[in-house]
């Protein structure tokens, strides 16, 4: 593992999200809005039922990098 993902992962050294930037963002799916999960470091579409992983402070909107998400969450 490098030192770039530890950092990833660890959460440390990882820039916070912008709120201005969750406001103007939507699920490239259904359009529909986001929440940040912070401990996951995770933007959630519950209407899409998918979670896109955040990098380095840098949301990853692909669908091919999304989670999808367990229907208890």
């Amino acid at each position: 593992m490098s030192n770039t993902d530890k950092a990833s992962n660890s959460g440390a050294g990882s820039r916070e999200l912008d709120p201005i930037l969750l406001e103007v963002l939507v699920c490239p799916v259904c359009h529909g809005p986001l929440s940040y999960d912070r401990a996951r470091h995770e933007l959630i579409s519950k209407q899409a039922g998918l979670a896109f992983p955040i990098r380095e402070g840098i949301p990853v909107m692909l669908v091919d990098e999304a989670r999808q998400l367990d229907p208890d969450e």
